[in-house]
């Protein structure tokens, strides 16, 4: 069984940071493409940096102020989010995509006060 768990998220003024996390089980961080994504109120989910074997990707909106990054041994992602600015305000979403289908986690809530 798959499970991607995020943790991380909190309440924080804009230029700061904060680190999200997301553990997978069932799966290999390693093997497949692992994604954080983001939904604001109102608005759909959308790509915020993906990773994969030799690649990563990122929103034009993030580029220079986030990093997505993985942890083999702990079969975890993480998004080390910089100069965070309301507009990143957020439920943000692991996700990997895998030859047996896409699995996403719970979400983790972002909030940025101006």
């Amino acid at each position: 069984q798959v499970q991607l768990v995020e943790s991380g998220g909190g309440l924080v003024q804009a230029g700061g940071s904060l680190r999200l996390s997301c553990a997978a089980s069932g799966i290999r961080v390693s093997f497949n493409n692992m994604g954080w994504y983001r939904q604001a109120p109102g608005k759909e989910r959308e790509l915020v940096a993906e990773i994969a074997i030799g690649r990563t990707v990122y929103a034009d909106s993030v580029k220079g102020r986030f990093t997505i990054s993985r942890d083999n041994a702990k079969n975890t992602v993480y998004l080390q989010m910089n100069s965070l600015k309301p507009e990143d305000t957020g439920v943000y979403y692991c996700r990997s995509t895998t030859m047996g289908g896409d699995y996403w986690g719970q979400g983790t809530q972002v909030t940025v006060s101006s």
